[in-house]
Formats: structure tokens, C-alpha cells, sequence
């Protein structure tokens, strides 16, 4: 009886656990978001925009993760879910719906933005860069366009955490094809930021349904590879 009672205890505790660390539905709808952003779904991405503000995400928080994305699907999708992001809030504030602004960002004055985006590409890697190797050796202005915009003038903007924008990244990754090696390691970022296994495998059910279980089971394999590398 008490084994019995130890481990129904032990299994309850899990459960809570796992409960704690799946997304909440602000978070699946960024997945959502930036996972139809990435591919162009434009009348699926209308959907969740809409899911998006009603589940809470304010008017700044959505468009920031739309503006982050260009850097990794390019200026065209990017302007292309803004603009359809204006016209899902044209059509609400048409029926009475007056969604929340939210935060805007911060001071954004960096002295040295190479050194900030070194610094910050650091933190969310976990590892010390001491000298370029690979594609940034061999053409240094992507290292310098990498760390200077995406890793200082983006990611020091203050409207979302390092936690979101990597799990923003993850999801557009994710959802396009050709670029496992950059959601490998955006997985091991995304992890180094507090995303935990359960809440990526959340993730990639997501992406099951709103892209396709092809793409839901590369993610899965790519995050196999990630946690195979880190253990001990």
C-alpha cells in the first residue's frame, strides 16, 4: 500500500510537472504565427492572428514577432503577415473589438552593437566565441550583419524575452524546409533560454496540425539529435 501510494504521489507530482511546462495558449499561437508567417499561409495565419489577440497577446507583442521573423524568412513573408496583421485589426476594431497595444520597446542606443550581439549570441549559446570559424570566417560582413542587427538590434529589443524570440525562431524553422542544421541549433539555444523538452514537443504537435506531420516529425528528430548531444 504505501509503495502504492508513493508512487501514485511520485506520478501525480510528474504530471504536474509536465502540466506546468506545456505552452500556454499565448505561446501556442506564437508557434502558430510564426510557423504560418514562415511558409505564407496567409488565410491560416489570418485565423491565428485573431486566436492570438483573443487568447491575450498584445497588438506590440505580435508585431514584434512578425518584425523578428524577416531575418528568417525574409522581408517578403514578413511583410506580408504584417500587412495581413492590419487588416485582421481593421476588421476587429470594425466589429467593436478594441485589442491592447501593450509595451512598446525601450531606449535602443548601443554603444558597440557588435560586442552586444557577440554578448548576447553568447548567452543564448552558452558558449564563448573566440574566433570566427565557418561561413562567418569565410564572409565576415554575415557575422557582422548576424551579430549587429539580429543579435543586437533585434534581440536586445525589450517587447519579448530571449525565451519567446527563440521560441518564435524555433517554430518558423521548423516549418520550412532545408534549414535543420539552423533549428538544431536554435533548439539548443531555445533549451539554454528555459524552454523546456515538453513545451518543444508541444511545439512540433503544433506544427503536426498547421504545416504538416512531415515537417512536425523532422523537428522531432532534429530535437532527438539536440538532447542526444547533451548529456552527460
Amino acid at each position: 500500500m504505501v509503495l502504492i501510494t508513493c508512487f501514485t504521489l511520485a506520478s501525480a507530482a510528474q504530471q504536474k510537472k509536465n502540466n506546468m511546462e506545456q505552452l500556454d495558449k499565448k505561446e501556442q499561437q506564437i508557434v502558430d504565427i510564426s510557423a504560418l508567417t514562415a511558409i505564407g499561409d496567409i488565410p491560416k495565419l489570418k485565423k491565428s492572428l485573431n486566436l492570438g489577440l483573443d487568447a491575450g497577446l498584445t497588438v506590440n507583442e505580435i508585431k514584434e514577432t512578425l518584425v523578428q521573423l524577416y531575418a528568417y524568412c525574409g522581408f517578403p513573408r514578413s511583410l506580408n503577415a504584417i500587412n495581413a496583421f492590419i487588416a485582421v485589426l481593421d476588421e476587429r476594431k470594425a466589429k467593436g473589438i478594441s485589442d491592447v497595444e501593450g509595451k512598446t520597446s525601450g531606449d535602443m542606443a548601443i554603444a558597440d552593437k557588435y560586442q552586444s550581439g557577440k554578448k548576447n549570441l553568447q548567452t543564448l549559446t552558452g558558449v564563448e566565441e573566440k574566433k570566427l570559424s565557418g561561413a562567418n570566417a569565410f564572409a565576415p560582413a554575415i557575422d557582422s550583419f548576424l551579430k549587429e542587427h539580429l543579435f543586437a538590434d533585434i534581440f536586445n529589443r525589450d517587447v519579448l524575452s530571449f525565451k519567446t524570440r527563440e521560441l518564435i525562431t524555433i517554430s518558423a524553422l521548423a516549418a520550412m524546409t532545408g534549414v535543420a542544421p539552423q533549428l538544431q541549433a536554435h533548439i539548443g539555444m531555445g533549451m539554454n533560454t528555459g524552454i523546456s523538452e515538453t513545451e518543444l514537443k508541444s511545439a512540433f504537435e503544433l506544427i503536426d496540425k498547421s504545416i504538416n506531420t512531415t515537417q512536425g516529425n523532422l523537428a522531432r528528430e532534429t530535437l532527438r539529435k539536440v538532447l542526444a548531444s547533451r548529456k552527460p
